[in-house]
């Protein structure tokens, strides 16, 4: 849609990275570990988390250290599950 706002980063590349952050799917990772910036960060993991084939295997956590909005709400940390090679 004409100035809708895009995730810059496909699921993939985001799920590499968060298993080179969290080393296994299921630990939790920070978000900051991610090596994107706040606006990448929030603006590519609320999008995913819209999306309830993708949202359902993201696991938000407020914990210690850099808080991101992911849909309004500050999040630190993710974990994925694995069954998300399923939509990958």
């Amino acid at each position: 849609m004409p100035g809708e706002a895009r995730a810059e980063i496909q699921l993939g590349e985001l799920i590499e990275r968060y298993l080179a952050a969290s080393g296994a799917y299921g630990n939790p990772a920070a978000l900051s570990a991610l090596g994107l910036s706040p606006g990448q960060t929030e603006r590519a993991f609320s999008q995913f988390d819209e999306d309830y084939m993708i949202s359902r295997f993201l696991h938000f956590s407020n914990q210690s250290g850099e808080a991101f909005r992911i849909n309004g709400f500050p999040q630190t940390h993710v974990a994925i599950d694995a069954g998300i090679k399923a939509v990958l």
